[in-house]
């Protein structure tokens, strides 16, 4: 096939991988990656290099805009940033070292459970009243909705941290955002409204994967010519995600994570079981 053609077609693929992606708060790895090894045959460690700098370039893109329209909850961000970026540096080291193939078999299945329950969201969105934690680092606040600004608390955020270690890890060992992870932490354990948890997701996977991304880039794992298209087109797509999103009621944008997520399981335990993940 004629180089531009394929370039194109990358292209393509990853606008609407970022699309996804910052309506999820997933980031685009989760389709770019299957997309460049199942369909046009990258050798999967570049695919998962260029899906890091698309994650990067998808939080890029859709978080500038969360912060405009007072959905992120920069506070909380910054806080759990420090797990993640952690938890991604350790998992880059290991990476080369160990099988993710059992990795990838348990996170598939903790995935499908993620699924079930974003699709059977708390009675409540918003914890009671703010944890220790959260109270003394200011982290209750506010976000937009069809009733005007409304206020909520934040709750539980050393289990949140937990999960964020978690999260970074996964991402530094299988080159993905953990988005997921990210997003069902902040939504159950925290206690977060979902739009805030999904935006405030955005904003935080690209530290993470810029902290995965830099052990890959010394691996040489990140390959210029493929990176650059995936980039763009994710970068354009969760532009159009980050605008969609404000729009989109809950209930739908809970749907669309299920079914991403669901997709996301049977990709891991398909890589787990194949071997794909080594």
């Amino acid at each position: 096939m004629d180089t531009l053609y394929i370039t194109l077609l990358i292209l393509a693929g990853s606008l609407l991988a970022g699309f996804f992606g910052a309506m999820t708060g997933l980031g685009g790895g989760v389709i770019i990656v299957p997309m460049l090894t199942l369909a046009f045959g990258v050798n999967i460690r570049y695919a998962v290099g260029a899906s890091l700098v698309s994650i990067i370039a998808t939080s890029s893109g859709a978080a500038a805009a969360y912060v405009r329209e007072g959905y992120t909850n920069i506070r909380v961000a910054m806080f759990l940033e420090i797990a993640t970026t952690f938890g991604a540096l350790f998992g880059a080291f290991i990476a080369a070292r160990i099988s993710t193939s059992a990795i990838s078999i348990i996170f598939g299945i903790v995935l499908i459970y993620s699924a079930f329950l974003s699709r059977h969201p708390p009675r409540k969105s918003g914890a009671e009243k703010p944890g220790l934690v959260a109270a003394r680092l200011r982290m209750d606040s506010d976000y937009p909705s069809s009733e005007g600004r409304t206020s909520y608390h934040v709750g539980n955020v050393p289990a949140g941290f937990g999960i964020m270690l978690a999260a970074g890890g996964l991402s530094g060992l299988l080159g993905i955002g953990s988005g997921a992870v990210k997003v069902l932490a902040m939504d159950r354990a925290m206690k977060l409204p979902f739009k805030v948890s999904t935006t405030t997701s955005n904003f935080m996977i690209g530290v993470t994967a810029a902290a995965s991304a830099g052990a890959y880039l010394h691996l040489g794992y990140i390959d210029p010519g493929l990176a650059m298209p995936v980039m763009l087109g994710v970068l354009l797509g969760s532009w159009v995600g980050a605008r969609a999103l404000v729009r989109t009621k809950t209930v739908k944008l809970r749907t669309l994570f299920s079914v991403v997520i669901a997709v996301m399981a049977l990709e891991m335990i398909y890589n787990g079981i194949a071997g794909g993940a080594k």
